[in-house]
């Protein structure tokens, strides 16, 4: 995948010591002022869904006064607009909050900008400790997270794992309520209860897609997904907030093209085939039940198998006209989905004066990535609209709220619970699917476009691949109440689950160059048999290839032996340290008894280094290896020389080059045209053990 986490500045107050661990860059703090800014951060996430206690918090958000303070933030028109709010009435404390529905969405931009523009680190404190005791829990959560990321003095603190947050919406109800159930009877002293959890496919049998929930319910992967739009939100302005810088048009695209070819993998591994298509017209053919519960107790809302999509079922005996200008998604997706289909093919978009723009005069798909996506650097996003709402709306089969407070939204109305709902997948290919229709029109790489002179990839080797199911603990402790004074840290509860993982590898290139350049280096991972073991022909199969790894390489005259591991691939990320963990191991610095060592994957955001491979089979499940080597093209934004620990949105130097996303897989192939002496294909192995079985000497001698 392309974003990589480039090391980005985390400031000129923070002392730090790098220490390289194995893949991953680390630092040990010793700032004391950053480590306190950090545990007074994580203190204001514990227990969202209960009154704050802490006599400090209890104190500022009775006295503090926003408005009283209104010098104290850089933009006062985002002040003001947030007081009138304030005063007309936000969410309440207690109701579901879903970034999806427009009344949510406005308060919830209103919110971040009142923490965003504030002034300094500790207005922001002050705002945050009286928005986290007068404002709906869920709106504080997202405002707050996306604000800490994006500011300039708080990008580069780490942010506790959102399924650890808000655990209703990671784990089952089921799990949920055995938690509550032992903090009942639970009697003093420390002490830590452990729920063993399974997937919904484990005692549900709804359709086959119920096999995948092992993935499409890891909880890695969906905070992977909530993070991903905190730091590129769909309504943030990209003038504004600077994302115009970082391609953010063409990264949109290649986030769920890289996100369907992984699903597709593990599908293959689980012998089903193509992700299905589907049709407005009839009857969406798989069901989905959450199996989660809301805060509150609300499930979260069904949808049966070959469920009816058209207003006439959708909204039966429900007043959709006014209510919801979601009770239109049927009728607004599908014009939508014809003007845009019917701009790529006339090969001009509409801009909102009414002229045209020439999408064939060049590489336009970062524009069009921002027209689809809807977001504020559309340039008709009233014409074009925003697709990708109006469709979750429709397809999770929610139903219409009484009014804009008393909503329940489903699944793919979160982005934390979206890519549970095998919908998901079937939606963002239709929408994969009309990039791919824009490819179409442009020109194929040719020969010379991808040939590298005097460079020859002559050999790819890689490690035995394994993988297997490992355990997995996650604090769920937030989501049971406490006493007002009860010690934090005296009662513990976690869930554990099985997750996918694989046994760490190394993999070897063999280049063999005549002059000594800078290169660029691309490694892919695709399928070569589709489900019924026949090969796949390349320009059918392109759009299944995920990115391993993409890095820079000095290559040598002469033989270039490369090697990586896989714990090396910056965009892939190790698991989350807990939260308790971090607070402790913060306190414990704070106090000079442990050093605080910063890992840079946690404050950004990455996939899960352990889901890098796709489930194997015992017997073996085949895949392939594209390698290309071609030449480095430095990005078209000139690289500032300054010292980058961490990788930070909308800096513009956030590729590795200036190449397209996923190329050369993102434009049809000419096979006589892309067989070129500096790539090479490789067929690897992947096989699935029992966890047991790997250290066996057994194992390690099977083919």
């Amino acid at each position: 995948m392309k974003v990589l986490l480039l090391l980005v500045c985390l400031g000129t107050a923070l002392s730090i010591e790098p220490e390289y661990g194995v893949g991953q860059r680390k630092f040990k703090v010793s700032d004391k002022l950053f480590l306190e800014r950090q545990r007074d951060l994580l203190h204001l996430f514990q227990f969202i869904n209960q009154p704050d206690n802490d006599e400090e918090h209890l104190k500022i958000s009775k006295t503090y006064s926003i408005e009283d303070n209104i010098d104290a933030y850089i933009n006062s028109t985002a002040v003001k607009k947030f007081v009138g709010l304030y005063k007309q009435g936000l969410l309440p404390r207690g109701e579901i909050f879903s970034l999806l529905y427009q009344a949510h969405l406005e308060q919830a931009i209103t919110l971040f900008k009142l923490f965003y523009y504030a002034r300094d680190f500790n207005t922001l404190y002050k705002t945050a400790v009286w928005a986290r005791n007068n404002v709906n829990e869920g709106l504080f959560l997202y405002s707050f997270s996306t604000a800490l990321v994006h500011r300039d003095d708080t990008f580069s603190f780490v942010l506790p794992p959102i399924y650890e947050i808000y655990p209703y919406y990671f784990f089952n109800g089921e799990d949920i309520e055995k938690a509550q159930r032992y903090k009942q009877q639970y009697n003093g002293g420390t002490k830590t209860y452990t729920i063993y959890s399974n997937y919904s496919g484990y005692y549900l049998n709804l359709n086959k897609e119920q096999s995948l929930s092992y993935y499409l319910e890891d909880v890695g992967l969906n905070a992977f997904y909530y993070y991903c739009n905190i730091y590129y939100p769909f309504w943030m302005d990209g003038v504004e907030f600077k994302l115009k810088n970082d391609r953010r048009g063409e990264q949109y695209y290649y986030l769920y093209q890289q996100l369907l070819a992984r699903y597709y993998l593990e599908r293959l591994s689980n012998d089903q085939g193509e992700i299905e298509f589907f049709n407005y017209e009839e009857p969406f053919k798989y069901g989905y039940y959450s199996s989660l519960r809301y805060p509150n107790g609300l499930a979260f809302p069904n949808r049966p198998n070959y469920a009816k999509l058209t207003e006439t079922y959708y909204n039966y005996g429900q007043s959709w006209t006014f209510r919801s200008r979601y009770g239109f998604a049927y009728t607004k997706i599908q014009d939508i989905e014809k003007r845009l289909r019917d701009s790529i093919d006339a090969g001009y978009i509409f801009k909102k004066d009414g002229k045209y723009i020439d999408l064939l005069a060049s590489d336009q798909i970062d524009l069009l990535g921002n027209l689809i996506e809807s977001n504020p650097d559309s340039v008709h996003p009233n014409f074009y609209g925003p697709w990708q709402i109006y469709a979750r709306h429709l397809l999770g089969y929610s139903y219409q709220p009484l009014n804009k407070y008393k909503v329940a939204p489903s699944a793919l109305e979160h982005f934390e619970t979206a890519q549970r709902d095998p919908a998901f997948y079937q939606l963002y290919k239709r929408i994969v699917l009309h990039f791919q229709l824009y490819k179409l029109y442009l020109p194929p790489y040719t020969y010379n476009e991808l040939y590298f002179p005097g460079v020859k990839v002559e050999k790819v080797d890689f490690d035995r691949l394994l993988t297997y199911f490992d355990s997995f603990d996650s604090d769920v402790t937030n989501a049971v109440y406490n006493a007002p004074n009860e010690t934090w840290g005296s009662f513990k509860v976690k869930i554990r689950q099985q997750r996918l993982n694989h046994k760490p590898f190394t993999y070897r290139i063999s280049v063999k160059s005549d002059k000594s350049e800078e290169a660029i280096v691309r490694v892919y991972l695709g399928p070569k048999f589709d489900e019924y073991g026949r090969v796949i022909e390349i320009d059918q199969n392109r759009m299944n290839f995920i990115e391993l790894d993409v890095f820079k390489y000095q290559l040598q005259t002469g033989e270039n032996r490369i090697e990586r591991n896989s714990r090396q691939l910056y965009w892939f990320v190790p698991d989350r340290t807990t939260s308790r963990d971090l607070y402790r191991k913060v306190v414990d610095a704070i106090g000079n008894t442990e050093q605080f060592q910063l890992d840079s994957s946690e404050a950004f955001y990455g996939f899960p280094n352990r889901l890098l491979l796709p489930k194997g089979k015992r017997e073996g499940q085949v895949f392939q290896v594209y390698v290309i080597v071609n030449k480095y093209q430095a990005p078209g934004r000139a690289e500032v020389q300054q010292n980058y620990y961490f990788h930070r949105v909308g800096t513009g130097m956030n590729y590795i080059d200036n190449y397209a996303f996923g190329f050369p897989f993102d434009r049809a192939i000419v096979s006589s045209e892309f067989k070129v002496p500096n790539s090479r294909f490789q067929e690897v192995v992947v096989y699935h053990k029992n966890v047991d079985e790997l250290n066996s000497s057994q194992a390690q001698n099977e083919p």
